[in-house]
């Protein structure tokens, strides 16, 4: 008995689960990953750190999280899976340990303009019930209260079998939705100018449409020739009513053209499905250019801008109607939720005041649930999709964030970090990506990935403690600590850009003068007013060059050199100097291999598996044709010149038999951004987010103007990579130029000539100018969240001085 109760005394052997505490990856080697091995510890918080394009993001997202995805799909159905994308094995020899991720990346939420916050959250779709339930007068189901859902009439003769029996009998059927009819549910209407689409003085021959895309040399010109509906060959201002209502608004129609049957429509009917059906922010930019110029907007007088009808704007609570309800603050709605006491729809008011706290809760609190998805910033959006996750009962998940505290001021970091450290503590393993020091300082384990960016990073520089991190010679390690003294010498300002009575969005007629020749810096908290200021008030006029936050676009055929419009010279340098078609030297043109058609890889359906890419063995992954290839230029050929790194692109084109000045510009502003060891053909599919930024920063940069208005041009930025900008805002200023910049860093702040801070808060709290001056006035007088968080970043002593 003794002996049984000694033997049971005895501690336990660790049980076989409590053994999987790690996630493994072995010989990674996606991107710019050199066979990298680590070993993640679970159920901890993990910040990856690295210069900009060092290979962050491909480890955390390209290899751990796509290959939890892609395990996961495999567990359905062969059927389900054929509906789902499919994704290929990273390219890694082991991964081992992985539990499900949820990925909160940088993507912008879906630009259809009929998505909105409230939409994308499921507010909108609980306060739909709720005022079909609540609602007096009562109007109908949650479909009466959604603005995308069009209201239906239908009556006809139905047929019934019963038994041996057929009875035919008349049938009705109503459908009420909530989608106002005069907007459908868009919340604005548009007005065509017609002198836009074309010039009535030539005919169609002539090419009197003036429509991007729409050319007589297409498809557009043989289906104009042949419908039969007018002349192609006279003026239009000669046009019949007739034939200019044909020509404008004519329905879709049926008609066969050299034996091909096609669809004729109106130039109007077709504009509004392939232009004005698309967020306009989402739009090409020649496309955005002729929509602002072709089309007026208003608010919709039947809605006033709610995009619904009239039976959805008349049911209220406690009168308030689902209109007035979406345009609130959502601090205030949740305050009005909360004062609702309704016993016969509780679990609704919960689930829907949890979900409005957590908007609270996460910094968002000044947003409405009308607001447009389209409209919100990466940091914005990358916080409400955060929203589902933090009520959740799920633990034991790989959490996986991209900078997630991109957009915050740095009053606003710490709310984002104790929200990490709550996922972590119920069990979660939380991936972070991020340069943030401050979110660096909470990490139970840090990787950094370097030494460089592209192919000079790709190696585990780093793992262990934040301390350790701090005492080793990597470039996170050394500029960890960095602090950037308040400028000792200001410019003079050269003039002034006046602001009167602005009230876009949360302004509150604010009057200000911004200087011009000088760094001047906009800040405030989340959701001040700043882009409202500086967006909303200052004339877009020509001397005014805007970089924003907006993603850049492309496919995996896109690449520095045609996102830059660098190819356009290096083509036609190539075919001056060996008389041949400009075309010849484009891989998505004439000079495309035939059997890859200038992919440079052949890809393989395997239906519900991934797809395979495979080299092509015709032209070797070049995308070229081999005659193409034996046109030289300087001794090299067009894929030798796209293999090249910006650098020595430079050095190429700045001299010698290939000296191409208009090259060679481009490729100063590449690297003055510091993407000197970017390829030039590297897919924009494969970049960063901060060597987007940066790329785009380089493209504007071309723009002819006197102001640059920058939106957070530190996003994604490495420490080391900011020392960068900042050198490259000081040099534009010492050129001449006025730069305003809408800011958190610190760094920025400490560097302005002139800072103007909004607040005192975010939403109805802010949008006030509650600081105009320098950066040493504001650390002084200490009397805003952004003159007590600056005064903490000045006064820190930094353990290794590196200040200006």
């Amino acid at each position: 008995m003794s002996k049984a109760t000694k033997k049971g005394a005895l501690s336990p052997a660790p049980h076989a689960a409590d053994r999987h505490d790690l996630i493994r990856v072995h010989g990674a080697r996606v991107n710019n990953l050199k066979d990298v091995s680590i070993e993640i510890p679970k159920r901890r918080l993990t910040v990856f750190t690295g210069v900009s394009g060092s290979g962050k993001s491909s480890l955390v997202f390209g290899t751990i999280a796509a290959e939890s995805q892609r395990l996961i799909n495999e567990t359905y159905s062969a059927f389900v899976q054929g509906f789902m994308p499919t994704l290929a094995r990273p390219e890694v020899d082991v991964l081992d340990g992985l539990t499900t991720a949820i990925l909160v990346d940088q993507e912008r939420l879906g630009a259809n303009p009929r998505s909105t916050v409230g939409t994308v959250t499921d507010a909108n779709a609980m306060l739909r019930i709720l005022f079909s339930r609540l609602g007096k007068p009562h109007v109908g189901p949650p479909s009466a209260f959604a603005f995308n859902v069009p209201s239906v009439r239908a009556a006809g003769a139905i047929t019934v079998e019963r038994g041996n029996k057929t009875i035919t009998k008349k049938e009705t059927f109503n459908r009420l939705g909530g989608m106002c009819p005069r907007c459908e549910g868009m919340g604005n209407v548009n007005d065509i100018v017609l002198t836009q689409l074309y010039d009535d003085s030539k005919s169609l021959n002539e090419g009197a449409l003036t429509i991007p895309g729409y050319s007589m040399d297409g498809w557009y010109g043989r289906i104009f020739r042949g419908c039969g509906f007018f002349d192609p060959d006279k003026p239009i201002r000669k046009y019949s009513k007739k034939e200019l209502h044909d020509l404008l608004h004519k329905e879709p129609t049926k008609i066969k053209v050299d034996g091909i049957n096609l669809t004729y429509a109106g130039l109007i009917p077709q504009i509004q499905k392939s232009f004005l059906s698309k967020d306009i922010d989402a739009l090409q930019p020649h496309i955005r250019a002729f929509v602002e110029r072709a089309m007026t907007f208003r608010t919709c007088p039947d809605c006033a801008g709610t995009r619904l009808a009239e039976p959805a704007r008349s049911s209220r609570i406690k009168g308030i109607n689902i209109a007035d309800a979406c345009a609130m603050q959502i601090s205030d709605l949740a305050g009005w939720v909360r004062g609702l006491n309704e016993k016969s729809v509780a679990p609704l008011l919960a689930a829907l005041l949890q979900t409005l706290d957590s908007f609270v809760e996460i910094g968002l609190g000044y947003l409405s649930l009308d607001r447009p998805s389209g409209t919100l910033s990466g940091g914005e959006a990358q916080r409400t999709r955060m929203i589902r996750h933090l009520g959740s009962s799920l633990t034991d998940v790989t959490y996986v964030f991209d900078e997630p505290t991109i957009g915050l001021h740095p009053h606003d970091v710490q709310r984002m970090n104790d929200l990490l450290l709550q996922l972590r503590d119920k069990g979660n393993t939380v991936l972070v990506v991020e340069h943030e020091p401050e979110t660096i300082a909470i990490a139970d384990h840090v990787v950094d990935i370097g030494p460089g960016a592209g192919s000079v990073g790709g190696t585990i520089c780093y793992e262990g403690s934040v301390d350790g991190l701090r005492a080793s010679k990597t470039i996170t390690g050394r500029h960890l600590d960095d602090r950037t003294a308040l400028k000792q010498t200001l410019r003079a300002p050269t003039g002034q850009l006046s602001i009167r009575g602005a009230k876009t969005h949360n302004l509150q007629g604010v009057d200000v003068d911004i200087p011009l020749g000088v760094l001047c810096v906009i800040t405030g908290v989340a959701g001040s007013g700043k882009s409202s200021l500086v967006q909303g008030s200052i004339p877009a006029t020509a001397g005014v060059v805007s970089v924003d936050q907006g993603a850049i676009r492309g496919s995996r055929r896109s690449n520095p050199a045609t996102y830059t419009d660098l190819l356009e010279p290096i083509r036609k340098a190539f075919a001056k100097a060996n008389n041949v078609k400009p075309a010849l030297f484009s891989a998505n043109s004439e000079g495309a291999c035939p059997t890859c058609n200038g992919a440079g890889v052949i890809y393989t359906d395997l239906a519900t598996m991934a797809g395979v890419a495979t080299p092509c063995e015709d032209c070797e992954g070049k995308r070229f044709q081999p005659a193409v290839l034996k046109y030289k230029l300087g001794g090299r050929d067009i894929s030798e010149v796209l293999a090249m790194s910006v650098a020595e692109a430079g050095t190429f084109f700045g001299a010698g038999k290939a000296h191409t000045p208009a090259a060679h510009a481009i490729l100063v502003r590449l690297a003055d951004v510091g993407l000197g060891y970017l390829s030039l053909g590297q897919p924009l599919t494969t970049l960063s987010g901060g060597e987007r930024q940066r790329l785009k920063l380089a493209t504007h940069m071309a723009e002819k103007g006197g102001v640059y208005v920058l939106d957070e041009p530190t996003t994604g930025l490495h420490l080391a990579d900011v020392e960068q900008l900042l050198g490259l805002l000081d040099r534009l200023v010492d050129a001449g130029k006025s730069v305003i910049v809408i800011e958190h860093h610190q760094a920025v702040m400490a560097r302005a000539d002139w800072l103007i801070d909004l607040g005192p808060g975010a939403g109805h709290d802010g949008g006030r100018i509650v600081f105009e001056g320098t950066p040493a006035d504001l650390v002084k007088a200490r009397t805003t969240l952004t003159g007590k968080h600056l005064a903490a970043y000045v006064d820190d002593p930094p353990r290794r001085s590196r200040t200006r």
